[in-house]
């Protein structure tokens, strides 16, 4: 029956029109809908979605009052203009506006942390991939030959850093020998060479020290780097603290100032200031009658032994907690106080210490899968190859293979060193001023990329080798020194590594020079892009050909 009357009530031949049947709803919904009829039905009040617009509001908006000021109108009219628009818009509007891509020069933009984090990405890939291909090789994820070289003799290696660590600190008694003294022992007489002569024997023993133990190269690369920058410590805390001594001895000689020296101030070159402002005081003086002249000569002495922040006067500074803490602390250039952090970020130090081993991991992995594989095959049909074609061809085959795993190691062991490495210690000391390293990736010339890649050095060499040679010379004069020394350090670093003193090093760093010369000519001078790419092309090329003549040559 029910079958036969829904039949009925579906079939058009009856000539009614019925509405279509509709779903049936969701029964919650209908139930509180029944419940309200009801209530209406029984002289219930009404709900709010039902009750009647009150006059005061139309129910999509409040209706302006008859006084309402103009800027209220305007609004209004402003909300309806927009809501009527989006009646009739289809699609929505997009604002269009005179911009420039992130990549673009012209850019502000300046965020790529993305890029590093997509560095490090690729770098995890390389390690997968690499485990992979080892254990289909050997059944092994990792190659152990040098892992076997870095766990050789480290107990050894751990013993002799601290005992060249600990020699150092002989600068601390020689220096208050040197200001107690009188006589010939001062330090602008006998004390600076005296000082000289330990520094240059101290340097020739741990220089040696590794070659009569006979250590393996991994060994050398991190004792010969570490003994440059003890002696660069060592020497600017010698020299900086001699300076000092000078100027007591002269503020305490004015007490009598009939036999006293009258000359000018001589203030230690700064590494953040230019050299032309030491004249200042000297153009001052002259101007200056014989009095004010005294009292002023009094207070330049005086504020060259206070700290630039005012609570370490010379010689409170000389004590051996002071020397440790310098030790310890990311720099290469003494002074009297650093500016300090309110406390040590333990969660931030311990990052950056799994860091530190996270990047000597990774350039294990890249030193013993995509370096030494093909330094030992270049050097085994070397042995093999009388004629000097197929020699260079080898070379220049072996330079091209080696380009993309150096530069891959460039950039590890600048991130090891100068953000984890300095960045532990500057946490460990409180260090606040954490400015290793500038954008030296930007670099259109070798002078730029010395200046911002390693900001400790270049303040060491601006100080110490540069500042302390300018009065007495030219700037160029200066400039070519400054470049000999670097240069003669490049060389002893890479001799005592390979154990070979080939002068690769020396005569590469030199020809920065008459590059940079080319690069500031009117012919290239302002050409960023081009000067950058050079930059890239240089830099890359120049580790694989060095590593290529040192091993192979």
């Amino acid at each position: 029956m029910a079958s036969s009357t829904s039949r009925q009530r579906n079939d058009p031949s009856d000539g009614i029109a019925r509405p279509r049947p509709m779903k049936p709803g969701n029964p919650l919904i209908s139930r509180a809908q029944s419940e309200e009829r009801n209530h209406r039905a029984n002289g219930g009040p009404l709900s709010k979605l039902e009750m009647p617009a009150s006059g005061l509001s139309s129910g999509r908006s409040t209706p302006l009052p008859p006084d309402a000021p103009p800027s209220a109108i305007s609004l209004s009219s402003a909300r309806k203009h927009i809501r009527a628009q989006q009646k009739h818009r289809l699609f929505p509007t997009i604002d269009y506006a005179a911009r420039v891509s992130h990549f673009d020069p012209k850019s502000d933009y300046r965020d790529f942390r993305g890029f590093f984090v997509l560095f490090w990405i690729g770098l995890a890939i390389m390690v997968i991939t690499t485990m992979l291909r080892n254990i289909k090789d050997t059944g092994f994820p990792f190659r152990v030959g040098v892992w076997a070289l870095l766990t050789e003799r480290v107990w050894q290696l751990a013993l002799t850093d601290l005992a060249m660590i600990a020699s150092t600190t002989l600068s601390l008694p020689l220096h208050k020998l040197f200001r107690k003294s009188q006589g010939w022992l001062w330090w602008e007489k006998g004390g600076m060479p005296i000082q000289s002569i330990y520094q240059a024997a101290w340097l020739a023993l741990w220089i040696n020290w590794p070659f009569l133990l006979g250590w393996n190269w991994t060994a050398q690369v991190f004792f010969t780097l570490h003994t440059m920058v003890m002696l660069m410590k060592m020497h600017s805390y010698a020299f900086y603290n001699g300076h000092l001594s000078t100027t007591e001895h002269r503020l305490s000689a004015l007490d009598d100032p009939k036999n006293a020296s009258t000359a000018a101030v001589v203030r230690y070159p700064s590494s953040s200031t230019h050299l032309s402002e030491l004249n200042k005081i000297k153009e001052r003086k002259a101007h200056q009658d014989e009095e004010d002249a005294l009292a002023q000569l009094r207070e330049d002495l005086a504020l060259e032994l206070t700290s630039p922040l005012g609570s370490v006067t010379y010689p409170q500074n000389l004590t051996l907690a002071n020397y440790a803490d310098y030790i310890l602390c990311p720099t290469l250039c003494y002074e009297l106080e650093y500016p300090r952090t309110e406390r040590t970020q333990y969660l931030e130090l311990f990052w950056k210490v799994l860091a530190v081993f996270g990047c000597i991991f990774l350039l294990t992995i890249t030193s013993e899968e995509f370096i030494v594989p093909v330094l030992h095959d270049a050097s085994v049909r070397l042995e093999n190859i009388p004629s000097t074609s197929e020699t260079f061809l080898i070379l220049l085959e072996t330079i091209s293979l080696l380009l993309f795993p150096f530069m891959v190691m460039f950039l590890l062991v600048f991130l090891v060193i100068f953000e984890y490495v300095l960045g532990a210690f500057a946490e460990i000391t409180c260090f606040a001023d954490r400015h290793f390293y500038s954008d030296w990736w930007n670099s259109c010339d070798w002078l730029e990329f010395s200046r911002e890649w390693n900001i400790p050095v270049h303040h060491f060499l601006r100080r110490h080798v540069y500042g302390a040679s300018r009065p007495y010379m030219s700037r160029n004069m200066s400039t070519l020194i400054t470049f000999l020394l670097s240069a003669f350090g490049h060389e002893l670093v890479m001799g005592c590594i390979t154990k070979k003193l080939r002068g690769y090093g020396f005569l590469g760093q030199m020809m920065q020079l008459p590059i940079v010369a080319l690069q500031r000519s009117k012919l290239v001078k302002g050409k960023r892009l081009f000067n950058n790419i050079a930059f890239w092309i240089s830099m890359i090329l120049g580790l694989s050909v060095m590593c290529a003549l040192y091993v192979l040559v």
